[in-house]
C-alpha cells in the first residue's frame, strides 16, 4: 500500500470498502431523477404563463441553471445559502444533493416536457377547446398521453446522464462509491485502485442502461408508427 504501482492486492482490499457507498449513489440518483421529473412540469407551467415578463424570468432563471455548473450549485445550496441557517433550518448533503441536482436537471426536462406537449398537433387543442373538454381532462387524456411517451427516450438518456454527475455530491459530503474511494486512497496512500474501482462501477451501471435506453426508443418510434396515441377525431376520444 502507498505505492504509485499497481497493485491488485490493494485492489482487492479497497472493492468492498468502495462498494459501501453503492446504495447512496442509487439512492441519490433515483430520488434526484425523480425529483426532476416532477419538478420538470412546473418549469412547463411557469414558461406557459402568458405573460412577457414572467415568461423572460422563467427563461432567464432556466438559462442561468443550465449555465452554472452543479458543483457549484451545490456548494451554494450547501455551504452558502445565506437564508436558511437563519431561521434555523438545516439540510444534510444528501437532501442538498437531491436538491441541487434535481433543480438543474429538472431544467432539462421542462424542456424535453416543452418540446413534446409543442409537438402535439395543433387540431388537437382546437379540438379540445371546440368539445368544451375541461383542462384537467384535456391534458390527463388528450395532451399529455401524445406528449410524454415519445420524450421517454430522451429522459432516459438524462437519467444515464445524472447517475454520471451524482458522484460529484462526495465534496459535500455524500458517502457514495467516490466519497469511499477517496476516504480509502486517503488512509492508506493509494488512490489509483480505489478511483479505478469507481469507474468500473459507473462503467458495469451505465452501459447496460445505455444499451436499454436504445433498445427502448426503437421499440418507442416502431410503437408510434405502427400505433398512433390517443386522439380526437370527429368529437370521439379513440386509441
Amino acid at each position: 500500500m502507498g505505492s504509485n504501482y499497481w497493485s491488485w492486492e490493494t485492489f482487492a482490499d479497497a472493492l468492498p470498502f468502495v462498494l459501501q457507498g453503492l446504495g447512496t449513489l442509487v439512492s441519490v440518483t433515483i430520488l434526484t431523477f425523480l425529483f426532476a421529473l416532477v419538478f420538470g412540469f412546473v418549469w412547463v407551467i411557469l414558461r406557459r404563463i402568458k405573460n412577457k415578463q414572467i415568461n423572460w424570468i422563467v427563461t432567464w432563471v432556466m438559462e442561468f441553471i443550465r449555465s452554472t455548473p452543479p458543483i457549484v450549485q451545490l456548494f451554494f445550496i450547501y455551504y452558502a445559502w445565506p437564508v436558511m441557517p437563519v431561521i434555523g433550518v438545516t439540510m444534510s448533503g444528501f437532501t442538498s444533493a437531491v436538491i441541487g441536482l434535481g433543480i438543474h436537471f429538472s431544467t432539462y426536462i421542462g424542456e424535453i416536457y416543452r418540446s413534446g406537449i409543442e409537438s402535439v398537433d395543433k387540431g388537437q387543442w382546437e379540438a379540445t377547446t371546440a368539445l368544451n373538454i375541461s383542462t384537467w381532462d384535456k391534458w390527463r387524456r388528450i395532451i399529455l398521453p401524445q406528449a410524454i411517451p415519445p420524450t421517454i427516450p430522451m429522459l432516459g438518456n438524462y437519467f444515464i446522464i445524472l447517475f454520471k454527475e451524482v458522484p460529484i455530491t462526495s465534496t459535500i459530503g455524500v458517502q457514495g462509491i467516490l466519497f469511499m474511494a477517496n476516504t480509502y486512497g486517503a488512509r492508506n496512500f493509494s488512490f489509483l485502485e480505489p478511483i479505478t474501482i469507481v469507474g468500473l462501477i459507473l462503467l458495469a451501471l451505465s452501459y447496460p442502461s445505455a444499451i436499454l435506453i436504445k433498445k427502448l426508443e426503437v421499440r418507442m418510434n416502431t410503437r408510434f408508427d405502427k400505433n398512433a396515441p390517443i386522439k380526437i377525431d370527429k368529437g370521439v376520444t379513440q386509441p
